[in-house]
């Protein structure tokens, strides 16, 4: 009997298109090569961007400590750094946004999406709110010194603090635009705003010292970059509503509307990144803090400065980085299950190489942007370069898991890293100093994040259950 002809394309359940054959294999050829092209388009525009920014924050770097002191700096680093333990993206509707956008055929007209981004923009704008208070709270209480130590000025540095925090209150909604490019693997677009930031803090700076600023005015530099981040949010959001239109401009004239414009469930992916999006910033981003509680100023401006010099390299990773996730995310939505292991030691090497090469000139920078003033010891290099290489190899493995099953995998990862990290970091930094938190946010990033991971996604390939699309497991659940 003649053997029946498989067909090369149906219509599955859900509404969307499975391949399988010679249509599957050119499929995965057409993501891979995509990914491929994303990744290196990303990472080379953040590589340019980088150049800039680092050249431009040697640069004011150097200009606040010679015109203003290492005081100043120490809180300029303080309160920069504390951005990051607010990420824009808080409260996890990055996942539901970007896991959305990536299999969507059509995101402008896209019911789903646009129900998705309703809901995703009125949690933003609560959370806004709700900061904001408790920025208010902690300023009329006097809290910011008990929260951020003795390194913070003290004639000017609660009320920086609190101008920092209340820009970023402003800023959450904004972070809407960023999401959805990074969803269309327009990431790129993103970065080359982005780089606006270091530009607009020096062009501000050098306004301030022509005018004659003093000390005190100098130390409230940091608001200038929190500004610049709301700028910034607000730019990428105008694009992103083009690229997707009419659902952008929708969301935000229906999110002040609930009742009559009902959105998405989001919970089941939101809940677990925003246990990530806070408690690994909180867990690998407290160094500063701690620093500025158990050590003294020059400490925590040797930390500043070595950070400022490699941190970047985390930065170019994550450019690169960020764009497997809509990779994985189509992977999935078409059954289709790719290994990010070869990627993880490619990000390694990548991440190794650049450690190396701001190591070998660590001492010369640190030289011209502090002046001589603040020097490196080779430990703190050792650690600041194992802690970049170890945070390179885990992006893939992060971004592979940003499944409903993996981002709840590592929600729980990151929660018993945080204690841990917090206890490590704190008892390594009253005995080594600078060096201490570095060494114990390498540790707990390897340990609950790398280790974890491999483990994980080892399991998951052998046992043949490769992650669930989102639409199957709404389906399970429902």
């Amino acid at each position: 009997m003649r053997a029946q002809k498989v067909p090369q394309e149906f219509t599955s359940a859900h509404g969307s298109r499975v391949v399988s054959g010679q249509t599957a294999a050119a499929g995965r050829s057409r993501v891979r090569l995509g990914g491929w092209h994303d990744m290196i388009r990303s990472g080379g525009v953040k590589f340019i961007a980088l150049g800039v920014s680092a050249a431009l924050g040697i640069l004011i770097t150097r200009i606040i400590i010679t015109n203003f002191g290492t005081d100043v700096f120490a809180q300029y680093g303080l309160l920069v750094g504390l951005g990051a333990l607010l990420p824009i993206g808080v409260f996890g509707v990055d996942a539901p946004i970007m896991n959305t956008v990536a299999v969507s055929e059509d995101p402008g007209r896209d019911q789903k999406l646009r129900a998705v981004l309703v809901s995703s923009l009125r949690v933003l704008i609560v959370a806004g709110i709700v900061l904001l208070a408790v920025v208010i709270l902690m300023t009329v209480f006097g809290l910011w010194d008990a929260l951020l130590g003795d390194s913070l000025l003290v004639t000017t540095g609660a009320i920086a603090a609190a101008l920092c925090m209340g820009l970023w209150s402003l800023a959450m909604p904004f972070g809407m635009g960023a999401k959805v490019l990074a969803g269309l693997g327009k990431n790129y677009i993103t970065i080359a705003i982005s780089g606006l930031q270091s530009p607009v803090v020096l062009v501000i700076l050098l306004i301030a010292l022509a005018v004659g600023a003093d000390r005190e005015t100098g130390s409230y530099i940091p608001v200038v970059s929190y500004a610049a981040a709301v700028m910034i949010g607000a730019i990428a959001t105008v694009i992103a509503a083009k690229m997707i239109k009419p659902a952008l401009w929708t969301a935000f004239r229906e999110a002040p509307f609930p009742r009559q414009f009902p959105g998405a469930k989001i919970i089941d992916q939101a809940w677990p990144m925003t246990v990530i999006m806070i408690a690994l910033p909180v867990g690998v981003q407290t160094d500063r803090i701690i620093l500025s509680h158990v050590t003294t100023s020059a400490e925590l401006a040797q930390y500043n400065l070595a950070s400022q010099m490699y941190t970047p390299i985390a930065a170019l990773v994550s450019a690169a980085g960020f764009t497997l996730w809509p990779r994985f995310a189509a992977a999935r939505a078409k059954n289709q299950d790719e290994s990010p292991m070869s990627l993880a030691m490619v990000f390694g090497v990548i991440g190794a190489a650049f450690s190396l090469g701001v190591s070998l000139i660590s001492g010369w920078l640190a030289n011209f942007a502090s002046g001589g003033e603040v020097t490196f010891g080779i430990w703190l290099l050792v650690a600041f370069s194992a802690w970049m290489i170890i945070q390179a190899f885990q992006y893939p493995l992060g971004m592979y898991l940003t499944d409903k099953q993996g981002l709840r995998f590592q929600a729980l990862m990151v929660s018993l890293m945080l204690p841990f990290n917090l206890a490590i970091s704190w008892y390594l930094a009253e005995e080594y100093g600078s060096v201490g938190p570095v060494v114990g946010s390498a540790m707990s990033v390897f340990m609950f994040q790398v280790i974890a991971n491999l483990i994980f996604i080892r399991y998951r390939m052998r046992s043949n259950a490769p992650a669930l699309t989102d639409e199957k497991v709404s389906a399970d659940e429902d």
